[in-house]
């Protein structure tokens, strides 16, 4: 059993990890509702720009430090603890200025490129935010490699809460003041900066006042740089590239399906974006539930304990089926009337009902690509998500220019079941372990009937004021649900001592059940 000290660790991290990502899809809703489908528009335009550039200058490093620095606690080497913390920050503001300077100078060139000019103003403000960023991310790596995650998610929350308010509050004002949409789309980019700025405060305020600040006077040098250096990119390179699955391939949305829509390009992405935001919020919930198990599968690789590897493999899939078939057919059946109570109006459904199904493979996807991290492929994974960057930016050419926004969430749907399908077959390659069928079958059979109880209602009542589809979504979620479970327990997809074997979920039904 693991320590309690870890297990509240791990349950704080969790918790928080689910909040920030909750608040970071949920509040682009009523972005949308405040600012309009243009400027929403904008704003998913330019929000992959900058994901992209953050996640490579962030992801890696925290998992890379807090790896190499539980290292050197394990040494007892508090000089090597200050030599890892100081190369990570130097790497840090290298990182911050380079990828600065390019979003900031090119910002104008990028939005001719691949929008128009009205995009210029937002990518500039937003590329501030890059500055700071990777700083945070030290500190974050910093704090894990004790063991102590509260920091880490204490500023996740804080970033995202005031990046939402601050986003939102600008948005109305500005609003308000009848302010034109490209400037507009500007000014709600710096919520963003708030909020990596507050977070940063924080993190930077905590280690100041940590017990666990290196406390070593010995000089530190070119050498110690260029050999710590190697091994913190080393480790984190791999990880961030396989960190990058969503946001490359938004980055890659934003590139080609603007340029191949006809008509409104600006509405017709921001209507797109409508569904992109609802899949996020999808996957929110399976990834939350899901990549706790991941780590396990490192642990039991490292001890070369493959039957532990190979269960934990096993649990986490079926987790992924229970937790993903209801989201991804409910989204889909539900696509009209959460598309009216959410966003004011019907436009773009099929694209979302489309995108729907796409959060299925989007799961899976992100797990699987978890499992390969945890298996040591980690560069197996990148190049699977480099490859299906390319494979994106064809796919869209092709069916966007034929079939509008549909085409490109046909085009998401059928790229992230090939990651999944791709990196499921190099998973059972690299540890072997069985199918079990049964949970997969019934997740779907149970999804697909709760999908009609849900949607045929609607279909017969021909509903169409938002307030009504607002009910309707309310009244109909937790029905599916009921339904769902009942089809899921009757069909036996998981035995009680599976349940028993979950992380937090099953110690909870276990409880229960004494």
């Amino acid at each position: 059993m693991a320590p309690p000290s870890f297990l509240k660790s791990a349950i704080v991290i969790t918790v928080a990890t689910l909040i920030s990502k909750i608040l970071g899809s949920v509040f682009l809703i009523p972005l949308q509702n405040i600012a309009g489908d243009e400027v929403f528009g904008i704003f998913r335009f330019v929000y992959p720009f900058y994901m992209v550039a953050l996640i490579l200058s962030v992801a890696g490093i925290p998992i890379a430090i807090s790896k190499l620095i539980s290292e050197a606690r394990a040494q007892k080497s508090e000089e090597n603890i200050r030599a890892i913390f100081l190369t990570s920050s130097i790497l840090a503001a290298c990182f911050g200025i380079i990828s600065f300077t390019f979003m900031y100078f090119m910002s104008g060139a990028l939005a001719s490129w691949f929008w128009n000019e009205t995009a210029q103003m937002a990518l500039a403000i937003v590329s501030v935010t890059l500055l700071l960023a990777p700083y945070m991310a030290v500190y974050r790596g910093f704090f894990q490699g004790f063991d102590e995650m509260r920091p880490t998610a204490f500023s996740q929350v804080f970033e995202q809460c005031i990046r939402a308010g601050v986003t939102l509050v600008v948005a109305y004002v500005f609003v308000q003041l009848q302010t034109e949409d490209q400037t507009l789309a500007g000014y709600v980019m710096y919520g963003s900066v708030a909020g990596v700025l507050v977070s940063l405060v924080y993190l930077r305020v905590t280690f100041q006042r940590s017990p666990y600040r290196p406390k070593v006077s010995t000089p530190y040098s070119m050498d110690t740089f260029v050999s710590w250096g190697k091994r913190i990119l080393s480790l984190s390179i791999p990880v961030a590239i396989g960190t990058l699955t969503m946001a490359l391939l938004n980055l890659v949305d934003s590139l080609t399906i603007p340029n191949a829509l006809s008509g409104e390009p600006g509405k017709l992405y921001g209507l797109y974006g409508r569904g992109v935001t609802l899949v996020q919020i999808a996957t929110v919930f399976s990834s939350a539930i899901i990549l706790p198990l991941i780590p396990r599968i490192t642990q039991a690789m490292v001890k070369k304990k493959q039957d532990e590897a190979k269960s934990v493999v096993a649990r986490s899939l079926k987790m992924a089926h229970l937790v993903s078939w209801p989201a991804a057919l409910g989204l889909a059946a539900l696509a009209v009337p959460i598309n009216i109570a959410l966003f004011t109006d019907n436009q773009g459904s099929t694209a979302i009902a489309l995108l729907g199904i796409s959060s299925l493979f989007t799961s899976f996807s992100v797990l699987t690509t978890g499992i390969l991290q945890g298996l040591n492929r980690a560069k197996a994974a990148a190049v699977i998500i480099l490859l299906a960057v390319v494979a994106k930016a064809v796919m869209n050419s092709l069916l966007v220019q034929g079939w509008g926004i549909e085409g490109a969430a046909a085009a998401t749907t059928i790229i992230y079941m090939l990651i999944w399908a791709i990196n499921a077959i190099i998973a059972r390659t690299v540890l072997p372990h069985d199918i079990q069928w049964r949970t997969p079958i019934v997740c779907f059979a149970a999804s697909v009937v709760m999908s009609g109880v849900i949607a045929t209602p609607w279909l017969l009542l021909e509903l169409s004021s938002r307030s009504a589809a607002l009910l309707y979504v309310i009244v109909a979620v937790p029905i599916g649900a009921m339904v769902y479970a009942g089809l899921v327990i009757g069909g036996k997809a998981l035995r009680r001592e599976e349940f028993a074997a979950m992380p937090y979920i099953g110690r909870f039904f276990a409880q229960r059940n004494q």
